[in-house]
């Protein structure tokens, strides 16, 4: 199924899959085209998987939702996004896969329950969360109006900015792991928790790391 759509600076996307691979690639394209290709056992098996793109007044949906809530590995969609690179990705939820963005400068919701979040170049109201797998965020940047919230519950966590951030404050904790950061950080790791945190100029906008099981590390590129 392919479609393209236009769509203004503000218009909220959703996105809700079951099993899938999700790559959003943001650019200086005003329209969304949307490409979703679904990989099943047989043609029988495609109604299983059904797959909706619906535009209106409340934003552009996107649904590739096994039925009666089933989760079966073997009925998997592919979906690929060209957005606009200010697109409002309001909700990105999938159950099992890979979610890959890159260049979105707006807003950025995804929570993922059992696999990897890749990110390249993000800007604006950023929230990513994975439950099984961890989340690897590149050359993003915080932005005054912007937040950047990531979260794993068994996985690591890494970051790595282009340079260190001027205005920021940065909170990490992992329950079980370590923190390795080459942003000065003030760490409290001898008993319990490991907890790391910084404020840089302003103190604003917030990075808040927080990892159940696994490690977080913060990085920057030499130059």
């Amino acid at each position: 199924m392919s479609r393209v759509l236009p769509i203004a600076a503000d218009t909220p996307i959703r996105i809700d899959a079951t099993v899938a691979d999700v790559v959003i690639t943001g650019s200086a394209r005003t329209d969304l085209r949307i490409e979703v290709e679904r990989r099943v056992p047989g043609r029988d098996d495609l109604a299983r998987l059904p797959v909706t793109i619906d535009s209106g007044a409340d934003g552009v949906r996107i649904a590739a939702l096994q039925e009666r809530d089933a989760r079966n590995a073997d009925l998997k969609a592919i979906i690929t996004i060209a957005a606009p690179a200010d697109a409002d990705l309001r909700s990105v939820r999938v159950f099992e896969g890979s979610v890959k963005l890159t260049n979105l400068k707006r807003a950025c919701d995804v929570d993922l329950r059992r696999g990897v979040i890749d990110a390249d170049r993000l800007a604006g109201r950023i929230r990513l969360e994975s439950g099984l797998g961890g989340i690897e965020v590149r050359d993003s940047e915080l932005t005054a109006d912007g937040v950047m919230r990531l979260r794993v519950f068994n996985g690591p966590l890494r970051v790595r900015f282009a340079r260190q951030p001027t205005n920021a404050r940065i909170l990490a904790v992992t329950l079980n792991g370590a923190i390795a950061s080459e942003i000065p950080l003030t760490m409290k790791d001898q008993f319990g928790p490991r907890f790391g945190e910084s404020t840089l100029g302003t103190g604003n906008p917030l990075l808040s790391a927080d990892v159940v099981k696994g490690d977080i590390t913060f990085s920057v590129m030499k130059p």
